[in-house]
Order: C-alpha cells, then structure tokens, then sequence
C-alpha cells in the first residue's frame, strides 16, 4: 500500500508544471483517498490561538510549506505564497512547517522574529524535533523548500520539492477549488488568526540587514530593511539626515520620497553614489545623493536563474543579491546569494558570474568549479576576496590573481551541516550562519556570527577564529564590554576610525564597538520623528537591557509582597497600545506563591496591573530578578514611543524580622534628545 502511495503522489505532481489544464477539474476525480497525517501535539505555533488539526482545515486547499529561515530557495518562495493567499483567500490555507537546519532557527522566539519579519500572516508551526517532517517524509519530503497539497477531503494530493513557479501552483489550485466548489466542498470561514505581527509596535528601523560607515564623507547609512528603505546618519552624532526610500515594498526608481525598495540589503559607495542589494527586487539599485534620485543599474525585477552567461546589465535577470563591494577599478562585486555565486558588474555594463558554477556547496578550487552556499557578505582586501558563506558556515576567500578559492574559516568536511559555536583553527572553528565579515585597522577581520548572536575575530596569518563581543545563542540586547554587550542575530557590519559598527537585526538597532576600549554602545538619534512612518505608533529608543544592582533588603519570613514601584519622567505615559510588563524571577527554594507552594516562579505581569504580588518567604538568603519591559510615550505626541528594558537584582536576606513587603525600584529618565 506504501508503495502504491508514493507511485500515486509522484504521478499527481506531474500536474505542478502544466498537467492540470481542464478548469472544470475533470481530472481531480477518481484519485485514491490517502489521509494527510494529523499535526504531532506540543508544538508551538504562530500567527494563530491554538494549534491548528487536520479536521479544521476540512474544506480548504491545503498547501503545507516545509522550510527553514535561512535557506534562500525558501525564502524566495515567500512572494509566491503571498500571491496564492491573495488570489484564493480563505479557501486556501498555507501552513508552515518550519523544520529548522540550524539551531538557532529552531527557537520559538528566532522563528517569531522572522514571521514578523517577513510578514507571514498564514499559520507556522514550530517543527524543530522534525516531528511533522518525519511524519511526511514516506511520502517525498526530504528537502528545503518541499510543498504538500492537500485536497479539501483532508486527502494526500501531491508533494514537490524546490523553488515552484507561481503558474504551476495557480493551475493546480485554481482547479482543485473550482472542482470542489462545484461539489459544495469548499470552506470559505477563515481560520482564527493572532498575528505575530500585532504583538509589537513599530520600530524606528526594522530588521536593518546591512550598515556603511563613510568617513569620509561623514555619514552613517543603514538598509533599513523591512522598512524598504534607507537610512542616512551623521556619523558622529547620528542625527538622522535623510530617508531614502517611501517605506512601501515596490520596485520604481525616482527621488528619494517616491522610490521603493523591496528588502534591501548590502551597500557600497562609489564616489556620490550609494549603490544597493536590492535583495527581493532582484536588482542592482544606485543612489544619487547629490540629484537625489534612485536609478536600477542592474536586474530586471525578476527573479533568474542564469549561472554560467553574462550580459548587458539591464536585461540580466538576478538572484537575491545579498552584499555588494566597489573596487577602485570600477568593478561591483556581488554576493549572489540566489544562485550560490559571487558576480560582477562591470563598468561597462556587462554583469555575470565571477565565482563558483551555481552548485551548492563547500567545494573549493578553480572559479569555474569552486561550489558556495548562499554568499552573504563581502569583504576585498589586497586583490583577495572574503565572503561569508552562511549555508556552509564559513568565511571562504577568493584570490582574484590565481582565480582559485580556498577555505579561511570552517570544516574541512565540506558539508553544509558541521555547524557550532567552536572558537580554534581552521577545521576546529564552528560557526553558524555567518552573514558579514569586514577588515579593520588593527589587521583583524571581523564577522558576524549571525546565528550564534556573537561578533568574532578573524586572524587572516594564523586563521584562529575568537569570540570577541556577544553572549551567544539566544541572543539579547545590552550594552556593556566584551563579558556582558549581547547581540540578536547581528547581520551587518562596517569599520570607520577605530569603531565596528553592527547592523543587530533582531534588535532593530545599530550598534557600536569601540575596538580600543572594549566596549559596546548603541546609537540613538536624536530627531527620531524623522523616522517615523505615517501616524503609526513607533518605538524610537530609550533604554535597552540595562543591569541593575539594587541594594540589600532584609524582610521576614512567611506571608510578603513584590511589588514594583516604576517612576516615569514628566510629560511621559505608558503606552495603552502595547502590553508593558515584569517578569518575576526568584529563587524557587525560598520563596513560592502565597499557597506556600515551593515550586519555581517566573511569573509575567502586565503593568497596567502594579498590585502587589503576592508570595511566601522561607529563612535565607535568596535573589530576586525583575525583567521589566517598559513602552512609553510621549503625552502630547503619542505615537513617538521609547522603550525602557532592564533587568534589576535584588539581594535579599529572609529571617525573623524585617518588612513583609519586598520593593523593586525603576525610575525612568526623559529620552536624550
């Protein structure tokens, strides 16, 4: 029965690439009825209340999407489910099923910043122990992106593996639908849905993916990317100077208000001009900042899929360019991400592959024959070229005089799965999904570690690979030295006069290392309502992840109180559209619930609720932590927002006497600016 299952799948995905041609859906009848399995229980889901099963979704098209956050193919699949949920509506339910490669994408919370990210609106279910893979795997599913379709009977319809074209989905789809609309089958009720998107406000950047310091010119830019736009700074005071870009996913060139970007990413300057990934869009984009004008250099708007021509500029179709570096011959290199392949572009015009034959892969040699793994970042240093290799985990070089590549840091397997958190030499290093690496003046390189949340140090003699910045996986947002400064998923980074400046993209900030002093800031602007969008509530600073130690405190033991005594600054409200809150963490040995239970405590609170919590003290001493998570607003102009992050810790001794109410102090300083 197994094996007639299979033959009857494989046969059925035929009709992905054009089969399907009746619209009367006369070649839907008669197949088999093969139940799609039931989703595993205790997984955690996104975008909707509850966990969604099988029989909720009884009279829909069912397209089940398997992927993972950093792969690329999966990523260009995105703007394809987007169309189908736009065209067919609630009859068609996307659910994602994110079975994690890395670690890091394996985290509930990881995954939830790329849901927001991306702005995926359908269900995803954390898939992490492969639990729904492997339940799906008899059946064909065994790669990055794989698609099941399942018919509105709950029945198995088909399974493809890889990128699939818009057409061929809305051929199947568009038949299935007529055909069991005509039997009265089809669920038109949407299913309940708890956008992720709806659980913060706005940034003032978003996800910013790259930055570029130019001292010369004075000036701090940064892709703003889920914003679709670009940012220009002072470099010292950070000042915002210009936006370029009208916050609106679209592909047209014009002046800086009227241009769209989608998702950009890597930047270059040559001479006035800013020239941009424009990763979403497929282009090549150059910013005139003396004209004020945004012009397309390179790409078509489409995706292509071209690994071995070159052509004129214009009418060459790119592959999600990730990163870009000006030589000062006039030649853009181009971290080719979509196609595993570093490119150029000419001065005069003609872009094509430069590095690796389209495979992917950790193969090194000749250019012709070297095999990468989505290219991301980019850094040309004496006529040799660095990239990160983010799906190998590596920082690979390219010698521009011999044409041959060679490995700088990670396995020597040249697998795409030996991937960790291992400081050492090259075979003995581990990194994970490495997005950016750039040389500083101190003869160092650094990268970004980008899955690991960490900021390490590259000796390009001696090859040892050191982590100098970041706590690791799960990543956090604090200022402070090289022991405490944390980091979420950073992606870009610059170097201008002694600092390292960090795209932290997770943290929708950017951040700053001073390489001499060993320390870690962030910046902070000081006419945040220049970026703004619209009216929409927006968070444009303020403190984040602070450490506070406060004093000793003795109380005594049985019945008591926490309570959390928060002082805003003059002219300042809580903001009523998002939940601030504390997260209560004790020590669960010496202080429980008022039931006098004894069990752990890590108790979230909202602060629209300051009542005191109550709790039971047994003899000793114990530690409090207080996480609170602070939005704020300004009273006249409400939707300039400021979030307040801190953790305080307070020591505590529990005997016969002393108070019974144990206080947890904050007071909120006015917003520098």
């Amino acid at each position: 029965m197994r094996n007639l299952r299979l033959i009857w799948i494989t046969l059925l995905v035929l009709s992905l690439f054009g089969l399907v041609q009746a619209q009367d859906g006369s070649d839907l009848e008669g197949q088999p009825e093969f139940p799609a399995p039931e989703f595993p229980t205790g997984l955690d889901w996104l975008n909707v209340p509850a966990p969604v099963t099988m029989q909720a979704l009884r009279g829909k098209v069912v397209l089940l999407d398997f992927w993972t956050y950093g792969c690329i193919n999966c990523i260009h699949m995105i703007p394809t489910l987007h169309r189908l949920e736009e065209k067919y509506g609630s009859a068609l339910a996307v659910i994602g099923v994110h079975s994690a490669k890395f670690l890091n994408e394996g985290q509930t919370d990881n995954l939830r910043q790329i849901v927001q990210r991306y702005g995926l609106e359908h269900p995803v279910v954390n898939d992490r122990d492969f639990a729904v893979w492997d339940t799906y795997a008899p059946y064909g599913v065994n790669a990055w992106p794989t698609f099941v379709v399942i018919d509105p009977r709950g029945n198995l319809f088909a399974v493809q593996a890889g990128e699939i074209p818009f057409d061929a989905f809305d051929r199947l789809i568009g038949a299935m639908i007529e055909h069991f609309d005509g039997l009265g089958e089809i669920n038109r009720e949407p299913l309940a849905t708890q956008l992720e998107r709806d659980a913060v406000p706005s940034s003032a950047l978003a996800f910013p993916g790259k930055v570029l310091a130019d001292p010369v010119g004075n000036r701090l830019f940064i892709a703003d990317s889920s914003h679709n736009r670009l940012v220009i700074t002072d470099l010292l005071t950070y000042e915002v100077l210009d936006v370029i870009g009208s916050g609106t996913a679209g592909f047209t060139d014009g002046d800086f208000s009227a241009a769209t970007f989608d998702k950009p990413q890597g930047l270059t300057l040559r001479g006035d001009t800013l020239l941009v990934a424009d990763t979403q869009n497929h282009a090549i984009r150059a910013v005139d900042l003396i004209a004020r004008q945004v012009t397309t250099i390179a790409g078509t708007g489409i995706q292509g899929y071209e690994r071995s021509q070159s052509g004129p500029a214009l009418e060459m179709a790119l592959a999600s360019p990730w990163d870009l570096w000006a030589a000062a011959d006039g030649t853009l290199y181009i971290a080719m991400a979509g196609t595993h392949q570093i490119w150029t572009l000419s001065s005069d015009g003609i872009v094509g592959p430069l590095v690796g034959s389209g495979g992917e892969g950790l193969r090194e040699g000749p250019f012709e024959i070297a095999t990468l793994a989505q290219p991301s970042g980019l850094y040309l240093q004496d006529n040799v070229l660095y990239w990160a290799d983010s799906e190998s985990s590596s920082i690979r070089a390219a010698d521009l005089t011999a044409r041959e590549t060679r490995l700088v840091a990670g396995p020597l397997t040249g697998s795409l799965f030996d991937f960790g958190d291992v400081d050492g030499g090259l075979g003995t290093v581990r990194l994970q999904h490495p997005l950016a690496i750039i040389g500083a003046d101190d003869g160092l390189l650094y990268l970004a570690d980008t899955y690991n949340s960490k900021i390490k140090s590259l000796d390009p003699t001696t090859q040892e690979v050191q982590t100098v910045y970041g706590g690791g996986s799960p990543g956090g947002f604090r200022d402070g030295d090289s022991t405490t400064a944390l980091f979420d998923e950073p992606g870009g980074l610059s170097f201008a006069n002694g600092l390292l400046y960090v795209a932290d993209t997770n943290n929708h900030a950017i951040r700053v290392i001073d390489l001499a002093a060993g320390a870690v800031s962030t910046v902070s602007f000081p006419n945040p309502e220049a970026l703004q969008i619209g009216e929409r509530v927006t968070v444009v600073g303020g403190s984040r992840g602070e450490q506070i130690d406060l004093p000793l405190q003795t109380v005594s033991a049985g019945a008591g109180t926490l309570v959390l005594n928060l002082s805003l600054p003059e002219g300042y409200k809580l903001n009523p559209n998002i939940d601030s809150g504390v997260l209560w963490q004790v020590d669960p040995l010496l202080i429980g619930v008022a039931t006098g239970s004894l069990e752990p405590l890590q108790t979230f609170r909202s602060l629209t609720d300051l009542t005191p919590l109550p709790v039971t003290f047994t003899t000793g001493e114990a530690s409090i932590t207080a996480e609170v998570t602070l939005y704020y607003c300004e009273a006249v102009n409400e939707t300039l927002c400021f979030i307040d992050q801190s953790v305080l810790r307070l020591p505590l001794v529990i005997g016969a006497e002393g108070e019974s109410a144990v206080t947890v102090s904050r007071t909120i300083l006015a917003p520098e600016g």
